[in-house]
């Protein structure tokens, strides 16, 4: 078996790529810009360029076994991308085909927080477990659901959009998607940012965060007050780590996890989170699930974890 993997993980602004080997050891990466590209045949030749020097100089050619890509709505059956909301391309784009063409190499393809999941799987938190979800807290919230080792794609691909469960059915947030009261809309990076200008609106309480301009504030300025002793900052974990709290609670219910792994600049936030949602988790769970479902951080060191999760699918590439 050839010793490597390559992981090529889609941003809409960036798209990495590194060199893997069968221990999780990322030997080289680079990248190019993905915006720049707004014809989908340059892009690829770029990636070619960039990636095969990167092989080249790292005596990697014809040692390949396989290539992960990871993409927003990208079909791990299909291989295709089947919507772009910040790329020019036209979709469905069938890329898993186009990059196997231009390398020789298999491809296999599936969306950023199911590469996740399999990397956490193959080579994170998440090894030796056969049931768990992965939730990522960035600007939006994602997830990998794994059940009995195996990756959940439901009969169409797009299994595990638990960042659409809808939490508050009246009144709710508008979500990108369309519809109210979505998870995302609460508990992302952009959801707690959310909250801290309704906090501030709505309540008279002192605090640092009132000095910056309210539109601009981020999940990392809430953060930062909250560190520093900022009460409202720290009800806005609170009150975040409630409600996923009640979510993975419900969550719980459908796959009975042994864990539930958080990845993600907000899972970076620490016990201001970990705390309230496990009380909040343990408080909405039904008897029987009761202390039995674990709350890990991500093993993957974010600079690789996007290459390594796309990588860990290299190795299924057919």
């Amino acid at each position: 078996m050839k010793p490597y993997v390559v992981g090529i993980d889609i941003g809409g602004t960036n798209t990495v790529f590194g060199i893997v080997d069968a221990r999780g050891a990322v030997i080289a990466s680079s990248s190019i810009k993905t915006l720049k590209h707004t014809n989908v045949e340059d892009y690829l030749n770029d990636l070619h360029d960039g990636l095969t020097r990167l092989m080249e100089a790292n005596d990697a050619v014809d040692k390949i076994h396989g290539i992960g890509i990871g993409a927003p709505n990208a079909n791990f059956y299909t291989g295709t991308i089947e919507r772009l909301v910040n790329i020019p391309w036209p979709t469905p784009l069938p890329l898993a085909e186009m990059v196997s063409e231009k390398f020789g190499i298999p491809v296999a393809i599936t969306n950023d927080a199911n590469a996740a999941a399999i990397g956490e799987m193959t080579y994170g938190a998440a090894r030796g477990l056969k049931n768990f979800i992965m939730i990522t807290l960035g600007t939006g919230v994602g997830s990998g659901i794994v059940i009995n080792g195996q990756l959940v794609y439901g009969h169409d691909g797009f299994a595990g959009e638990l960042g659409h469960v809808i939490m508050k059915r009246n009144n709710g947030r508008l979500c990108g998607c369309g519809r109210t009261g979505c998870l995302e809309t609460y508990c992302s990076a952009s959801g707690v940012a959310r909250t801290a200008r309704e906090f501030l609106e709505l309540r008279n309480d002192e605090s640092t965060l009132r000095s910056l301009p309210v539109e601009e504030i981020t999940s990392k300025d809430v953060y930062d007050a909250a560190v520093n002793g900022d009460k409202l900052a720290q009800e806005i974990f609170e009150y975040t780590g409630n409600i996923l709290g009640e979510a993975f609670a419900d969550f719980t219910t459908f796959s009975s996890p042994e864990a539930i792994i958080l990845f993600g600049g907000l899972a970076k936030s620490g016990d201001l989170l970990l705390r309230p949602i496990r009380e909040s988790m343990e408080r909405n769970m039904m008897p029987q699930f009761k202390g039995k479902v674990k709350l890990l951080l991500s093993e993957l060191k974010e600079a690789d974890a996007a290459v390594l999760g796309a990588s860990a699918l290299g190795w299924e590439a057919k």
